[in-house]
């Protein structure tokens, strides 16, 4: 009898949590989780986080933000965002916010955001450590809301957000890598239990289930050895190993290589991506394997007085292969602004023409 009013109780207590959690957010994760854990195993962000950030900001993919603009993290323009804008009262009226594509555009320019040495202190704190994370990121200043890390939390706790980077981070038979299940088969049943978190930390009690009696294996593996990030100085130098400085006209730059975009080079480089831009007349303009990266402005002038174009060539794949920089070259050979490919073999002055003194 006593066993009878326990599972009724038990079955009670589920049903009621389950009617506690909106259907919105419930299709909304369903619909994210698989973007949220890729993003954790390329960026090292919690899946748990990256949800609880999207459902939060973005109202579970309602909010005037992630309707008319794609952007489900509140993630405001800065200086150097260089895409689509919306503008938007926030704490502020009239703010201006990143607008993209469609929502995965958002969820994938998160994840690069959370990369800015702002943030570089969050992967200091273990996966797991949702709490540590969420808040994290509030004190670097991620939001404004002096409640924002608790409400991340509490939503991680209520659609247990924190069972993501178990489901998906570890090889089949496995919870983690402290928590292994052994003598497993597909007919058991595993549930996992939370159990009185200590210091922050949140061990797991494994528990494989069958028919006949349950089984409680649990193995504790020590912990990985702890990487500390690359300060800037690292990553230039690693970058600049992986890209050697050439010299063109007297500016020094790199050649592109397969997956370099000007927003994750600027990074690397510790400078603003804009700036990067600016010095490559690429304000608009993506990043392709072997593109020249200069990395200080160009010259308004080339080593050579002229040069003469092919048919099909683009203004701004000569001003690149020369050195110098589109606008003082416009200029110079008075180019009508519409100009972007050339039509006919042209020459092109790339200094300025010098005048011819009379004969006596």
């Amino acid at each position: 009898m006593r066993k009878t009013i326990l599972l009724v109780a038990l079955v009670w207590m589920v049903n009621l949590a389950a009617q506690n959690k909106n259907e919105a957010y419930l299709a909304y994760i369903d619909q994210w989780k698989e973007t949220a854990l890729q993003n954790q195993a390329d960026y090292g962000i919690p899946a748990s986080i990256i949800m609880a950030q999207a459902l939060l900001e973005s109202a579970a993919g309602t909010s005037e933000l992630a309707v008319n603009a794609n952007n489900h993290f509140g993630i405001k323009c800065n200086n150097d965002w260089m895409g689509g804008v919306y503008y938007y009262d926030d704490d502020s009226k009239g703010e201006c916010f990143r607008q993209y594509g469609d929502a995965a555009m958002s969820f994938k320019d998160h994840a690069l955001f959370l990369q800015r040495p702002r943030y570089a202190t969050c992967f200091e704190i273990a996966i797991e450590d949702y709490e540590g994370w969420a808040y994290r990121l509030k004190e670097c200043g991620y939001a404004t809301d002096k409640n924002y890390a608790p409400k991340l939390i509490k939503i991680i706790e209520t659609y247990r957000l924190d069972s993501l980077e178990i489901q998906n981070s570890y090889p089949e038979g496995t919870i983690n890598s402290k928590f292994k299940i052994q003598n497993s088969n597909p007919e058991d049943t595993v549930i996992l239990e939370e159990v009185k978190p200590v210091e922050k930390k949140r061990p797991l009690k494994a528990t494989v289930v069958h028919a006949s009696e349950p089984i409680m294996v649990i193995h504790n593996d020590p912990e990985p050895e702890y990487v500390a990030p690359l300060t800037a100085r690292q990553e230039r130098d690693s970058f600049l190993l992986e890209h050697p400085k050439k010299k063109n006209n007297g500016v020094n730059y790199v050649v592109a290589r397969e997956g370099d975009t000007y927003a994750n080079v600027a990074f690397r480089l510790n400078v603003r991506e804009r700036e990067l831009r600016e010095n490559n007349d690429a304000l608009g303009r993506e990043l392709a394997i072997g593109d020249k990266i200069y990395l200080a402005p160009k010259k308004t002038t080339g080593a050579e007085e002229y040069v003469w174009t092919r048919p099909g060539l683009s203004f701004w794949r000569l001003c690149q292969d020369e050195g110098v920089q589109m606008e003082a070259i416009r200029k110079l050979n008075e180019l009508d602004p519409a100009v972007r490919v050339f039509r006919t073999r042209q020459k092109i002055y790339l200094q300025k023409i010098k005048e011819q003194r009379p004969l006596r």
